[in-house]
């Protein structure tokens, strides 16, 4: 009889663990409708995202077409992230409805703004909690783009609803409302921050502290910076709109996107990659607020996205290979066990 040898014994990983919070049981019971009712819902976010698109482009399409359009977003938008998020339909929906039919019914600038910012709102938080775990880099890309469309949807839908808002306030207010929600929809999906690693609390302090770092500089520059440093800024702006045509934001660059490749790395090995990723917030609400001034040029917009995805993609490719190098040797005697969750389209809760 063999004994066996002594020694580190290697985690079995060859069966995934199950998903470690309960889901609630499927809205509709028969598959079928189910799978019809996905596909309605993606052919109206489609459609609705065209007719809300010529509001950007000088088509020959009719004016009625647009905020009627930019309404049925903002219901697509808040029916994905209440099923994702595993809320209650009947309210969230319903409220939604009711905001998009009385902006569009009465017109008024108050209800016009209102549903621009949930628009937005609903828009750049979707975009983060729609994602998956991603294992290697081809599919945290794809998982990018994912986001990406979604928020590019809610920037143009937001465009469409051409309501007559203050752009520094309004971005502040989408950043910090969005933010405040994908924050308590991860609280419950990670049980609090008790569940945090001390590799990953240390990445969360890190990136808050970085955003704190660049809004607080920001802000300070724009009100006490002296005249020379407001001016050399300002000239740099300038120079890299007419010579590149756009000019990349540092919210994307160094926070939004970097987190959000960093986050859905993390979140295929633990749960608490989900603290990572609520910074992402922050990049999908740039994009989302980024055309609710009508003297935005979209090319310009446009430009300005693409190269702060090249530089943001790149930072975050950067810190993902960093981050989830095993460095210790223990770590390298341990199979790292793939984490599994409801797939896109399927209550994460």
């Amino acid at each position: 009889m063999s004994r066996a040898k002594p020694g580190r014994r290697r985690l079995d990983t060859g069966v995934p663990a199950d998903y470690d919070l309960p889901t609630r049981a499927p809205r509709l019971g028969s598959p079928d409708s189910a799978r019809t009712a996905m596909v309605a819902v993606f052919v109206l976010w489609v459609a609705a995202t065209v007719g809300a698109g010529t509001s950007l482009v000088a088509i020959d399409a009719p004016d009625w077409l647009v905020r009627p359009s930019a309404g049925v977003l903002l219901v697509v938008f808040s029916l994905g992230l209440t099923h994702r998020a595993g809320g209650h339909m009947r309210i969230w929906t319903v409220a939604s409805t009711v905001l998009a039919a009385g902006a569009l019914l009465s017109g008024t600038n108050m209800l016009l703004s209102a549903a621009a910012a949930a628009t937005a709102i609903l828009a750049a938080t979707w975009a983060v909690v729609i994602t998956k775990p991603a294992e290697t880099v081809a599919a945290t890309l794809k998982e990018f783009a994912v986001a990406l469309s979604v928020a590019v949807s809610g920037t143009i839908a937001v465009a469409a609803w051409n309501a007559p808002v203050n752009y520094q306030r309004f971005n502040i207010f989408v950043l910090a409302v969005s933010l405040a929600l994908v924050i308590a929809i991860v609280w419950g999906l990670g049980a609090g921050l008790h569940g945090l690693g001390r590799q990953n609390f240390t990445i969360l302090i890190g990136i808050a502290a970085v955003v704190l770092l660049v809004l607080a500089y920001s802000s300070f520059v724009r009100t006490h910076g002296s005249q020379v440093i407001v001016e050399s800024l300002t000239d740099l702006v300038i120079w890299m709109r007419q010579t590149f045509g756009g000019v990349p934001r540092p919210a994307e660059v160094i926070i939004g996107f970097p987190a959000l490749i960093l986050g859905v790395s993390l979140r295929s090995r633990r749960r608490d990659g989900w603290w990572v990723l609520v910074f992402a917030v922050l990049g999908t609400g740039v994009i989302t607020t980024s055309l609710v001034t009508p003297g935005a040029y979209p090319s310009y917009i446009a430009l300005s996205t693409v190269y702060s995805i090249v530089l943001g993609v790149t930072i975050g490719l950067l810190l993902r290979r960093v981050v989830l190098q095993q460095r210790s040797r223990r770590s390298r005697a341990i199979v790292q066990e793939r984490r599994v969750e409801p797939g896109r389209l399927a209550p994460l809760k």
